[in-house]
């Protein structure tokens, strides 16, 4: 089998997200297909990168929508699974003031975290350059046993391991199980992207500088961090011989921002580009403000459109914005 750039695993559902209001008075809600990793591929696929996603969908219209969408934006679906009682898992996305968004999830269950061990792809997972997951499928069983299984193969293939924690509250147990889980994950990764909640919820830290120290010494297996800060921009922290860099770049900011859904995976895809491209060896200060200041552009681009996968920016938007 052809080795893919990037195999993703974890949620794929529908984003409902708030588009307006009727002539009644009532909320309007777009049926946006999303899910984080499924997010990083589409960008990857913008990128002109080779991506196959590992997940599970009801046997409904939604999944069938979310399929047929994943397939349209030319990530490889054969590793799909499909369920035939639960359905597909969704997502009611609420706009705040700002562009910042709060989320209610139909998920209890949802098809993605029934995804069994037994229905990896384990070739696919052998044969990536990157395997890039999330929290989310650190939430419940099965899918936490098969995600723990699917990077264990991926790794003992020589592939480098991407984690974004992606904190939803709402779907844990309880916030010790998600700090526990998300732990887990920290010690297992290469290349990390985290928001500033994030940072503060697994540090105590809001300090960056300060709480990126502190993941980095109780994670000595990390070898890029890039912590994400909404409007402000982005900085970057990688471990060299003479002492980690840290770099900062600022967003992007030229108005227009609807709503920020899919811009952190749109970072983190980007970011996951520059690593397939350059590698992640012996990077310097300038080839940290390239990977941020392009990062950041495409990220800002996606939040001046609704929803995640049919919305990331081609290279020439990108292009033609920086």
């Amino acid at each position: 089998m052809s080795k893919f750039d990037v195999v993703a695993l974890g949620e794929l559902l529908v984003d409902f997200t708030q588009s307006g209001m009727s002539e009644q008075g009532n909320l309007l809600f777009e049926a946006n297909p999303g899910g984080a990793p499924c997010n990083v591929l589409a960008m990857l696929r913008r990128l002109d990168h080779s991506c196959a996603f590992i997940g599970k969908v009801g046997q409904d219209s939604f999944g069938s929508m979310l399929a047929e969408t994943a397939s349209a934006a030319g990530i490889d679906i054969r590793a799909l699974a499909r369920d035939a009682e639960i359905p597909t898992t969704l997502a009611l996305v609420h706009t705040l003031p700002g562009g910042d968004r709060d989320f209610s999830f139909y998920r209890k269950p949802g098809a993605d975290i029934l995804l069994r061990g037994d229905e990896l792809d384990m070739d696919l997972l052998r044969s990536c350059r990157i395997f890039h997951f999330g929290s989310l499928s650190l939430t419940d069983e099965p899918v936490r046993s098969a995600t723990v299984a699917a990077l264990q193969a991926a790794r003992e293939a020589g592939a480098l391991i991407s984690f974004d924690p992606n904190l939803r509250p709402p779907l844990w147990a309880s916030l010790d199980l998600a700090r526990e889980q998300i732990c887990w994950g920290l010690d297992r990764c290469d290349i990390l992207k985290i928001a500033d909640n994030e940072l503060l919820f697994m540090t105590g830290e809001s300090d960056f500088d300060r709480g990126a120290a502190i993941l980095l010494q109780r994670h000595p297996n990390l070898r890029l961090v890039n912590v994400t800060a909404g409007p402000d921009g982005s900085y970057s922290y990688y471990p060299a011989a003479g002492g980690t860099l840290r770099v900062f770049e600022p967003a992007c900011s030229r108005g227009g921002v609807i709503e920020t859904t899919g811009a952190g995976d749109t970072f983190c895809a980007c970011v996951l580009h520059y690593v397939l491209e350059h590698g992640l060896e012996g990077l310097t200060e300038a080839d940290l403000h390239a990977m941020l200041h392009y990062a950041n552009a495409a990220a800002y681009l996606v939040t001046t459109r609704r929803g995640a996968i049919r919305s990331m920016p081609t290279r020439e938007e990108v292009a033609a914005i920086l």
